[in-house]
């Protein structure tokens, strides 16, 4: 590419004007565009810095926790609660006008009474997840956990009469697998959620609350999940997109998690650009920066690790007429996209009302265990590749090695472009078959073999010289 500065020096003067200011115009222009040259380099010069500048603020402890949390690419989320029983989805409260009184009653009649949580940690082992996020409390205002800040919770409301979260506590630390906390800052139960926000008006709620009084209920139930459960991975924060505009006090909060346990991860599902405080920037059904949901933003962190959550049907929540459930093969595509795109996959379930999960969903995590038990080493400690996800597929990288994932391409040639570093070596990961290589200045071509039926993603290990990629969590 040609300097700058040239381009702007030949730019031509306006016609017809005088020589003597033609020249003064003309050099008054180069002058004005080097100023704004300079001062955008600055600028950019300057942003870089306050990044580095965060980072380096944010405790050695965190840090490792968010590398981690980048290392972890597949996480198995859990809706499950009072809604359940109903079988039409976690939002049926707000959907169907249920009146506050009306779910404290359905909540009486709740009992999970097969819920075990060895098996279910038995399953999150088998699918090969790393982390397993669990709703401790939905919309619906109702606390899956023993809690002193509210008798509207499973063990005191319930005859189940027990804490099914501090079980899954007890079960992940035994498996090491790490266990994060969904809270939701919306409610459509606490008479403290004041002004309402954009869902469940006239629900039999009183027309007046404390807000600061909700934010320390908040702030009291955060602090038990982060005293009485062990180790943490982080809180998963959503609902804020129902008050975007509320004075929720974040860094009270978010002061509050970190001060309790310093390696807790914050990851708030606000659909907004990060905010200070927080650790994981997360995307709901949806690649970072795509908005194909219409709800997220297109922005994306350089800087935190990433996340996408999916639903395995179309439901988060158990939902017994929803039947939509996604293949294994479009389930490993997600997956392998969402490492393409430096992000973890957080893959949800809905577990039935009596505590025990649905076939559907055990089958697929199954099948994805068994392929992750032969790719995994193209996911799990990966960061994004030197190609972005195509039609075709996507890249995963690791140090040196680059990994082509060939999730649809039907010509036995697939061009790449350059890959920042010459190839020593390539050979398809099952198997270990040499692949073909043509290298040239504008690209990369490898030879492809057929796809098999059983193999919904042909994965080229590409072994380089080198990489120039970059090294932070979110990449």
């Amino acid at each position: 590419m040609g300097n700058p500065q040239s381009a702007i020096a030949a730019a031509p003067p306006p016609a017809g004007a005088p020589e003597e200011v033609r020249h003064t115009q003309s050099e008054g222009a180069v002058n004005r565009l080097r100023a704004a040259l300079t001062a955008a380099t600055l600028l950019t010069a300057g942003g870089a810095l306050a990044r580095a500048q965060a980072v380096d603020s944010v405790p050695a402890e965190r840090l490792a926790a968010r590398r981690w949390f980048a290392d972890a690419k597949f996480g198995l989320f859990i809706h499950w609660g009072v809604y359940s029983q109903l079988g039409a989805g976690e939002w049926v409260m707000h959907n169907r006008k249920i009146a506050v009184a009306d779910y404290e009653w359905l909540a009486t009649t709740f009992n999970p009474a097969k819920f075990d949580a060895v098996a279910w940690v038995a399953l999150a082992q088998r699918a090969g997840v790393r982390y397993i996020t669990i709703t401790s409390r939905h919309h619906d205002g109702f606390s899956m956990f023993k809690t002193g800040a509210t008798r509207y919770n499973i063990a005191d409301w319930t005859p189940f009469r027990r804490d099914p979260l501090h079980e899954l506590a007890d079960a992940c630390h035994a498996a090491g697998i790490k266990l994060f906390f969904y809270y939701s800052q919306l409610d459509w139960h606490h008479p403290d959620y004041w002004p309402r926000g954009g869902t469940a008006w006239n629900n039999g709620r009183p027309d007046q609350g404390d807000w600061s009084r909700y934010l320390a209920f908040m702030n009291a139930q955060l602090t038990e999940l982060l005293t009485r459960y062990g180790d943490v991975g982080g809180i998963w924060f959503d609902g804020m997109w129902d008050k975007p505009d509320a004075p929720w006090q974040l860094d009270t909060t978010y002061g509050l998690i970190h001060r309790l346990q310093p390696g807790a991860l914050v990851v708030p599902n606000h659909h907004q650009r990060p905010r200070p405080g927080e650790d994981v920037q997360t995307f709901e059904q949806d690649l970072p920066g795509a908005n194909s949901a219409g709800f997220n933003t297109s922005y994306v962190s350089g800087d935190l690790p990433l996340e996408t959550s999916l639903t395995m049907n179309g439901s988060w929540g158990f939902n017994i007429t929803d039947k939509e459930f996604k293949s294994v093969r479009t389930l490993v595509g997600y997956l392998v996209r969402a490492a393409g795109n430096g992000a973890n996959l957080l893959l949800n379930i809905g577990p039935r009302p009596d505590g025990t999960i649905s076939p559907e969903f055990t089958a697929r995590l199954d099948s994805l265990g068994a392929w992750l038990a032969v790719y995994g080493t193209a996911i799990y400690g990966t960061r994004r590749g030197p190609v972005s996800p195509r039609g075709w597929g996507a890249t995963t990288r690791r140090g040196d090695t680059v990994f082509v994932h060939v999730l649809d391409w039907p010509d036995p040639l697939l061009p790449l472009p350059p890959l920042g570093a010459r190839i020593r070596t390539a050979y398809l990961l099952r198997g270990r078959a040499a692949v073909p290589v043509v290298e040239t200045a504008v690209g990369v071509t490898l030879a492809v073999p057929p796809a098999s039926a059983d193999e919904p993603d042909r994965v080229i290990v590409v072994v380089t010289s080198g990489s120039s990629a970059s090294n932070r969590p979110g990449r």
